[in-house]
């Protein structure tokens, strides 16, 4: 991203908040993994979004219309000595001269002036509850400031939820956010095909899984956009599968649900795959019903269609397949009408997708489902989870399918961002007979 996007991102949200205003915006923490050792440090995706800043102890302020500047970070001093040791660091002078800071201050002086700064202000933008130890240093500032009214200081008289505000702005991404969007789907699709490649019976999931992630690394994705989700077998029916230590058998089918996070940005895409190669006859038919489902959802985005029209799409065509083939009986109808179908399929059929892989924004406006409109990106991902419940035929136990893709709404209809990795029946076992 550019200094300009990033600036451009920052005067949106100070005109939405107006004059007499200040937003405060704490950095994520570090967190320990164990002795001496911290878990991978990512900044919080509001301030990255805000700033591109991605160092910990340092806070985001923004205030419309300061004569002295109007964007304002505090972070860590310059420290050679730590530096050796951890890693460069920004300090005041990059802050401003890296970041277009306006101004700049060492965090250990957040006690002295950030309150000063909130002075004479109506309002304040922050949210509450994200970090509960910044939220008593916050309380504290604010109840400063009342106990001085009376010496003449005012103090703010609201505090806005600064979320609301920054969701609905994170919601329509720009064309360099779609760029970095792009990226990250097509190093993931690449991923996809190298697993289905590498993918034979004996091998174990986690196997599969250091394929991806070496196939993310190799596109300068330094990290999964979550943890990687590799089931074979019963394995798949397991929704947020994360152990990914049995080892795969011949005959059954494997389920990967893994995005590769390209400058903040998630992929997310599922791909359901025999584990040897040959989809077996219970298995095509199903995968077929799970494939025209997406299709019939990825069909329904598009402006002016509300959020759960997809939902409907793929819903209507799931259990269309299920009375088909015997595992559902009754009318279609009434069938969805019951929400018989969630037996076998529990779940909606995608969710926004942005810095975030259940991304920011509003479904909902006033209790009515929200249109779809340019800039939107969401997953489309149907699936069928069929374990081993008595009245069902055996050949259809232990078998989870979904198929996901992450699909940008356009002026024109849609783009399938993640449409490189293979999902056809056909072309996903002409790519697997390829590789052995």
């Amino acid at each position: 991203m550019t200094k300009k996007e990033f600036a451009k991102r920052r005067q949106k949200l100070m005109d939405i908040m107006g004059p007499d205003s200040i937003a405060v915006l704490p950095n994520s923490l570090v967190h320990p993994r164990n002795r001496d050792v911290d878990f991978p440090f990512r900044s919080d995706s509001n301030f990255h979004y805000l700033s591109g800043f991605d160092e910990p102890e340092s806070v985001l302020v923004l205030i419309p219309g300061r004569e002295h500047g109007e964007f304002i970070i505090f972070c860590r001093e310059r420290d050679l000595d730590k530096e050796i040791w951890d890693g460069y660091r920004a300090g005041q002078e990059g802050a401003i001269g890296m970041y277009d800071a306006d101004d700049s201050y060492p965090i250990a002086d957040l006690d002295d002036i950030l309150p000063g700064l909130m002075e004479d202000k109506e309002k304040v933008y922050y949210t509450m509850g994200n970090q509960p130890a910044f939220d008593q240093h916050m309380v504290g500032w604010l109840n400063h400031l009342r106990q001085a009214s009376r010496s003449g200081k005012h103090s703010p008289t609201e505090i806005i939820e600064l979320e609301h505000c920054l969701n609905e702005l994170r919601l329509f991404k720009s064309s360099q956010e779609i760029k970095s969007m792009r990226y990250a789907a097509e190093a993931s699709a690449k991923a996809h095909i190298r697993a289905m490649q590498f993918t034979e019976p004996g091998k174990f999931e986690y196997e599969v899984e250091a394929e991806l992630i070496h196939e993310f690394m190799k596109h300068g994705c330094r990290s999964p956009a979550y943890p990687s989700i590799v089931g074979g077998g019963e394995n798949g029916c397991i929704l947020h599968y994360i152990e990914n230590n049995s080892k795969l058998k011949n005959n059954d089918l494997l389920l990967i649900d893994a995005g590769a996070e390209y400058q903040c940005y998630a992929a997310d895409i599922t791909r359901t795959f025999p584990v040897n190669g040959k989809f077996t006859p219970a298995q095509r038919e199903l995968y077929q019903i799970v494939l025209d489902a997406q299709y019939a959802a990825i069909e329904a985005v598009k402006p002016g269609n509300h959020w759960n029209q997809p939902h409907e799409a793929a819903v209507q065509v799931l259990t269309e397949g299920l009375v088909k083939l015997g595992l559902l009986q009754g009318n279609v109808d009434k069938l969805i009408e019951d929400q018989a179908y969630r037996e076998f399929y529990m779940h909606r059929t995608g969710h926004w997708l942005g810095m975030d892989v259940h991304d920011v924004g509003d479904y909902k406006i006033d209790c009515t489902w929200r249109l779809l409109e340019p800039g939107m990106v969401l997953t489309v991902e149907p699936g069928l989870y069929i374990r081993d419940p008595e009245h069902i035929d055996k050949k259809w136990h232990f078998t989870g399918i979904r198929i996901e893709d992450d699909v940008l709404v356009t002026k024109e209809g849609h783009e399938v961002l993640s449409a490189d990795a293979p999902k056809e029946i056909d072309d996903i076992e002409a790519l697997m007979a390829g590789a052995r």
